[in-house]
């Protein structure tokens, strides 16, 4: 069983998606479940989870139809506005069109990250999220870790996933990952703090010759697997994004290749288990 926890579709709109921009152009262009199809017939993934990629509830809608026409696609992570005072509508009215599974907001796009994470309207949306049995995840990165652990405890009622490590400096700068390190550790005394162990090829740099940082990478999955353990931890391939650094192929490989020492018990946790159980639990309970 192996479930992508993390991968994107968009049609693309270069005012939608402004983030994409010059050197991303491998980005600007349509990606939809179509382009994923061979990736997933010839890895034999078994379902994903397709992860909101703008501020747009006109995302989640489409997201949630893609989910409708391709039952491989587990269930969405979308987006609402949480600060909203009808928040908790319009997360019934989401959940009543489809298989939403959870709610993300880029928080490290926010002026202030640490001000958005204690809003008080913000903080009711996330609680509202977590009554309803989704999951709610945390986007922030390296260097915006430190305003996550409050709110993770205010939230440790149900279960938290944060993206991308925390989108650590992979640069090899050892005060760099002390502190990235540092802010991980205090983060896992939250038990219900989990981590997608994605889109890591983007945040390393590369050799003289060119070559991505594996080991690097190696590292970083290292600190978390002995900080939050194979149960906390979630592959997600961030496909298509990741192919601004790495193919699909490269990056599933070089999570097998990292994984390959573990069990097959604790291999399949992180490679579907842990997903099914935080996302797919959760809907089969509401």
């Amino acid at each position: 069983m192996l479930i992508d926890a993390h991968q994107h579709f968009w049609r693309y709109d270069p005012v939608a998606y402004d983030w994409i921009g010059p050197g991303m152009e491998v980005l600007a262009r349509d990606w939809l479940p179509a382009d994923y199809a061979p990736l997933r017939e010839r890895h034999g993934i078994e379902a994903t989870i397709a992860v909101q990629a703008r501020g747009d509830e006109a995302d989640t809608a489409w997201l949630l139809e893609q989910a409708r026409a391709n039952p491989w696609i587990a269930g969405v992570v979308g987006w609402l506005d949480l600060r909203a005072d009808d928040a908790g509508e319009r997360l019934a009215h989401w959940l009543a069109q489809g298989p939403l599974l959870g709610v993300r907001h880029q928080v490290q796009d926010e002026a202030d990250p640490a001000a958005c994470l204690a809003d008080a309207a913000f903080n009711r949306g996330v609680a509202q999220v977590q009554r309803a049995g989704l999951v709610y995840e945390v986007l922030l990165r390296h260097d915006q870790l430190a305003a996550a652990l409050d709110f993770c405890q205010r939230h440790d009622a149900a279960p938290l996933v944060l993206d991308h490590l925390g989108k650590p400096d992979i640069s090899g700068e050892a005060a760099a990952y002390a502190r990235w390190e540092g802010q991980m550790r205090a983060l896992s005394a939250s038990p219900s703090v989990n981590v997608k162990i994605s889109g890591l090829v983007t945040e390393a740099g590369r050799d003289t010759g060119g070559r991505l940082d594996r080991a690097g990478i190696v590292r970083h999955l290292d600190a978390v697997l002995a900080l939050f353990g194979p149960g906390r931890l979630l592959f997600g391939s961030d496909w298509p994004v990741c192919q601004l650094a790495a193919s699909f192929d490269e990056v599933l490989a070089l999570a097998h290749d990292w994984a390959a020492p573990l069990s097959a018990g604790e291999r399949a946790a992180i490679f579907g288990g842990n997903a099914r159980r935080i996302y797919l639990g959760a809907q089969r309970t509401r």
